[in-house]
């Protein structure tokens, strides 16, 4: 039988990433990270210089991160607990913007606390990717979780039917980052969130 489906992202909706990152570049290059001003282009650089560190930099630290420090994550409040609740009624897919060698990675990584679902992995905007799932999974309705405005602006574009929530579950970014225009809501905190996504859930046609 066809069941509601939530795909939902993973790093600062499930999982802290920038906090962890942060405080490896720190650690391991010198390098600061000032993620709280939601201006990432120029957030990275160089505690010794000062200076701001280039694109072509910034990429290949992500993905060190990844590859070696993952186990630094730590679980968002209350998402365990939500996918349990909402797991009971619904599918549930984790789809993460990080390489297709990191897969593997990622499913150790959530599995290590304890959330099995599927992932899937992807690149770029997360509009064509949801619309797959819908044609694959046909849910009775479906539920979008991201903290990204532009995958909310890919989702709506490519798949409109589906409910999107904006989440920015780290404090200290969340107040630098504008609300996604084309969410339908913004709710930081999973315990707040749970009750608007089960509503949508559970809504049908």
């Amino acid at each position: 039988m066809t069941r509601p489906l939530l795909i939902t992202d993973c790093d600062e909706v499930l999982l802290h990433m920038v906090s962890h990152f942060r405080d490896w570049l720190g650690e391991a290059h010198n390098v600061d990270f000032a993620f709280e001003t939601g201006q990432f282009g120029e957030a990275l650089s160089d505690r010794r210089s000062g200076e701001i560190l280039d694109r072509d930099r910034v990429w290949p630290l992500l993905g060190e991160f990844f590859e070696k420090e993952m186990h630094r994550q730590t679980p968002v409040p209350g998402a365990i607990e939500a996918l349990g609740r909402i797991g009971e009624m619904a599918d549930i897919v984790i789809l993460t913007n990080i390489p297709d060698l990191a897969h593997p990675w990622r499913v150790e990584q959530l599995a290590g606390h304890g959330i099995r679902h599927n992932v899937v992995c992807n690149q770029g905007g997360k509009g064509v990717p949801v619309k797959a799932l819908l044609e694959e999974r046909g849910p009775t309705s479906a539920v979008f979780v991201d903290d990204l405005a532009v995958h909310h602006s890919s989702v709506a574009k490519h798949a409109p039917e589906v409910w999107r929530l904006h989440m920015v579950a780290e404090p200290q970014l969340a107040p630098a980052v504008p609300s996604a225009v084309e969410a339908h809501a913004r709710i930081d905190d999973w315990p707040t969130a749970t009750g608007w996504i089960i509503e949508r859930l559970t809504e049908t046609a």
